[in-house]
């Protein structure tokens, strides 16, 4: 007789294998309705810097590096050139306007000169001789004058003789005739003489005028000639300091050359470079400072070099007050230049991380501070300190400042 056998309840072993699979379906169910897909990565919380996002007031000024200069350089140069004789002040030494500095030879400019003044001995020379040969001539022209007004009043006499015997008819008519023929050619040689004598005078006079005023230029040429020899003296034009002397002895300058400059030392400017990212708000008149010694020192802008070198340009600031006591050409200066008005707002501190993201994202912790997330942001202004946050951070957040050149495409970082 068959017994029938009653089938064991709960789980068997071979049941085991498709709990299993159906656990794990249900899990990745889950992971893939409610899971991070994040790319995550761990960093030691201890390597990263970390900022507070807060509401406060933010200064746009940028933080530029500036030289003392003198106020005004002036470049010296010869006017002439020639070999250096002799260096009167040396570099660094007070200097009046007029003290010559140099002194420079020049042994062509020397013929120059004596050929100048020989040129010019010949030409009063001519000019004496001119003015005794237009002597001698007018001379005979006077005396040819007052012989033909004889010669005319003799003739005149001679002729009325004859016209008085012929009218009384105790003369021949052809004696008559020849007394006035005669008569009437004095008085014609008398009017071309006084005609001659007349534009003889007028020429005498332009040529005396016109070798007076060549010899005049003559004159005025020999002493700008020696003026010229002057001009090997080079001279200080203002009052200061010989900054910079660069001659040698024997050397050869030529006109025009710079060989040093004048500095002006009744009062300073600083001379800056600055980022070429800020050349269109920098403009004359905008305020600026620094601190020395525990004093603000007050500045102003006043002028501002258009040309770019090296993606910088350069910017002249003055004082509007007082100076540092023991300032002096060369030192330096670090100087807040003021770009605008302060304004409220988010800011965060500067970091690293504006390389890598260019300020378009920043990982913001979460309130444990536990993770980071990857969050879109929007950044304005900056200044040495401080970023400007237009967009996606609340005043209280915290965020990591530090590089992030080892996070590469990761959306979440778990700080451990």
């Amino acid at each position: 007789m068959d017994i029938q056998l009653e089938k064991k309840k709960g789980i068997r072993k071979k049941h085991i294998p498709y709990i299993a699979g159906g656990a794990l379906f249900a899990l990745l169910l889950g992971w893939i309705v409610f899971g991070d897909h994040s790319s995550t990565l761990k960093i030691d919380a201890r390597g990263i810097s970390i900022g507070t996002a807060t509401a406060d007031r933010f200064n746009d000024f940028v933080r530029v590096d500036g030289q003392v200069q003198p106020i005004t350089v002036v470049q010296l140069s010869p006017e002439e050139g020639g070999i250096v004789q002799e260096k009167v002040i040396e570099e660094g030494s007070p200097v009046r306007r007029g003290d010559i500095i140099v002194r420079i030879s020049n042994s062509q400019l020397d013929l120059q000169i004596l050929q100048a003044e020989a040129d010019l001995a010949e030409k009063q020379n001519f000019l004496r001789n001119t003015l005794v040969t237009m002597e001698q001539d007018k001379l005979s022209n006077q005396n040819e004058k007052l012989q033909l007004e004889l010669e005319t009043t003799r003739k005149k006499r001679a002729f009325q003789q004859q016209k008085k015997l012929h009218d009384e008819s105790l003369f021949a008519r052809e004696d008559y005739l020849q007394a006035q023929e005669d008569y009437e050619l004095a008085m014609q040689k008398h009017v071309l003489i006084l005609e001659r004598i007349r534009q003889d005078s007028i020429l005498r006079s332009t040529q005396i005028d016109q070798m007076a005023d060549n010899l005049d230029n003559m004159r005025r040429n020999v002493l700008l000639v020696r003026e010229r020899k002057e001009h090997l003296n080079i001279r200080s034009q203002i009052d200061g300091e010989l900054g910079l002397l660069d001659v040698v002895l024997g050397q050869n300058v030529s006109p025009g050359q710079k060989i040093g400059q004048i500095n002006d030392l009744s009062d300073y400017k600083i001379e800056a470079s600055i980022d070429e990212h800020y050349i269109d708000r920098v403009r004359n008149g905008l305020s600026a400072s620094f601190e020395r010694q525990g004093v603000v020192f007050d500045l102003v802008v006043r002028k501002v070099y258009p040309e770019v070198r090296e993606g910088k340009f350069r910017t002249d600031f003055i004082f509007t007050g007082e100076r540092p006591d023991n300032i002096r050409s060369g030192q330096t200066y670090y100087i807040n230049l003021e770009l605008g008005q302060p304004t409220e707002g988010i800011i965060i501190p500067k970091g690293a991380f504006f390389q890598s993201t260019g300020g378009n994202w920043i990982f913001v912790l979460d309130v444990d501070g536990k993770k980071a997330y990857r969050r879109n942001i929007r950044i304005g202004r900056q200044n040495p300190q401080y970023y400007e946050i237009l967009d996606g951070l609340n005043a209280g957040e915290r965020v990591i400042v530090s590089g992030y050149e080892s996070y590469k495409d990761n959306q979440v970082l778990l700080l451990e």
